[in-house]
């Protein structure tokens, strides 16, 4: 359903660690939406990628020109969904400094399912063994800050309609 008129534009990060279903929610989150999706993993720069398949986690200097371009993609969009991993809370307030409206939808699972499914990943620069790295460091979304958590355990369609009804955009 493409967003009327009289509702805001939606800058929405779908976030959590690998194999959560940040692309595959987003996608159809953006379509749901009317509005641009963009695959954080795509802003990455080439070294970002050579490092992450490499085995070795990305650090807080990797990551800012990174994060700087997730916050322009939602700025420079009238609306926009991005899949990003935002796992900290100073990593969110950076795509806030450049889109501060933006709602963040944290999709969380258990290690096991995240496991299993980045496991089974077919051509991806994230190896399996940066899953733990990942969880070392997520931080949950602060009470103040605009968003919310769903569970991975349900379908990409619920998760979907459960993101629109909290946005208040349900049919």
């Amino acid at each position: 359903m493409p967003k009327s008129d009289s509702q805001p534009a939606a800058r929405i990060v779908v976030m959590g660690v690998a194999g959560c279903g940040k692309t595959s929610v987003g996608l159809q989150l953006a379509i749901a939406l009317g509005v641009a999706f963009t695959d954080g993993d795509d802003l990455h720069p080439a070294v970002n990628k050579a490092k992450m398949a490499s085995g070795t986690p990305l650090d807080d200097e990797d990551r800012w020109p990174w994060l700087e371009l997730v916050g322009q993609t939602l700025a420079h969009e009238s609306g926009s969904v991005v899949a990003c991993s935002a796992l900290k809370r100073v990593y969110r307030d950076r795509i806030r400094e450049a889109a501060p409206d933006t709602v963040f939808v944290h999709l969380t699972g258990t290690r096991e399912l995240l496991w299993e499914r980045i496991s089974s990943r077919q051509n991806h620069f994230m190896p399996p063994a940066l899953l733990d790295s990942q969880l070392a460091i997520l931080e949950q979304l602060g009470l103040d800050e605009r968003g919310m958590a769903l569970d991975i355990s349900d379908s990409v369609e619920n998760l979907v309609k459960h993101t629109l009804e909290a946005l208040g955009r349900a049919g």
